[in-house]
């Protein structure tokens, strides 16, 4: 049986959901909050995690600066104190109130230093009062020993509720999965596309998104394509496409979401596309049960990612033209 008229329908209906709550998510601000001592490595780590430099990030020792949010781009806004020792008495009402009002907090702890000191520990205390998103960001463990020990340890003084995240913002080493989990805080508030979108950084996060949507179309697609799972499958990969072409600032239209997706699930992929791209992509291992549906997501996902950071055309014939590279360069 031909689905294709049943999959435009479905495209076209998933298309105006996605659009309608990117434009709403588009609308919102976001306000980043960091505390930790000067020696914590606070500017390093956001240069890291947005992929560029951020100018007003970062005291320096026993500077007096005025407590209030910088500008970072379009709708992002981030707060910093001058460093737990040096946050004069008559700033502590009103930084307490921007924790108050962030949508994350990050908590920078220096590996290398005395990690969670007296000062420390008391300033956690009041911030959580007021806010529980919260991530503790174990930065320089490049310079430290038993890092796992120091998280347990965190872990436990903080009662086991908040992530710990531990990273070297001078490698780099696990910047990824702190940005992604910013992103999974900002999701739940649905503003997680307008941080990805804003930042330079783009790649490991449409990497993730990408792996996600392929879990959640292998989780559907059970059965061999075409078959009863194609409607959810096919709002899987329109929200997908609209969610990349936000990213990389390349919007797509209507038709050429809904051209792609007829392609890629009515198309002659096949099952075999799997095996292939999972000896090109690193983490498709965890796209779950191999179906057809999670191998195709993936396979689009990929080609649309690589066409954008190639300035290639998004059109069926040149995403069909990235899936024949990919299965070329599993063969070789």
């Amino acid at each position: 049986m031909n689905h294709e008229d049943d999959i435009k329908k479905a495209a076209d209906e998933a298309y105006e959901r996605a659009m309608d709550e990117i434009n709403s998510q588009l609308d919102q601000e976001i306000l980043i909050a960091l505390i930790g001592d000067v020696n914590a490595g606070k500017s390093s780590t956001i240069n890291r995690i947005v992929g560029e430099e951020v100018a007003g990030v970062g005291a320096e020792p026993g500077e007096t600066i005025e407590v209030k949010p910088y500008k970072y781009k379009e709708n992002i806004y981030f707060v910093d104190t001058p460093g737990l020792n040096d946050v004069r008495t008559d700033n502590s009402a009103v930084t307490l109130n921007y924790y108050k009002n962030a949508d994350i907090v990050l908590f920078f702890l220096n590996a290398a230093g005395t990690v969670f000191s007296e000062v420390e520990k008391k300033s956690f205390e009041k911030i959580q009062s007021v806010n529980k998103n919260i991530i503790i960001v174990l930065n320089k463990i490049d310079a430290a020993d038993e890092i796992d020990r120091l998280v347990a340890r965190v872990r436990k003084e903080t009662g086991d509720t908040y992530e710990v995240s531990p990273v070297s913002s001078r490698t780099g080493e696990n910047i990824d999965k702190l940005r992604n989990s910013i992103l999974e805080i900002l999701k739940k508030k649905s503003k997680d596309i307008l941080f990805a979108k804003s930042i330079k950084e783009k790649s490991a996060t449409a990497n993730a998104w990408i792996i996600g949507a392929s879990v959640s179309a292998g989780a559907v697609g059970a059965s061999p394509i075409p078959g009863s799972d194609f409607i959810p499958i096919t709002g899987i990969q329109i929200g997908l496409l609209t969610r990349l072409a936000v990213l990389y600032n390349k919007p797509i239209t209507k038709d050429a979401a809904k051209e792609l997706v007829v392609a890629t699930i009515v198309g002659n992929i096949g099952k075999s596309i799997f095996r292939q791209i999972m000896k090109i992509f690193p983490g498709v291992g965890s796209v779950a049960g191999a179906t057809v549906a999670g191998a195709t997501t993936l396979a689009l996902g990929y080609a649309v990612k690589y066409a954008y950071e190639n300035n290639i055309d998004i059109n069926a014939e040149n995403i069909t033209k990235l899936y024949k590279m990919y299965r070329e360069q599993a063969a070789s």
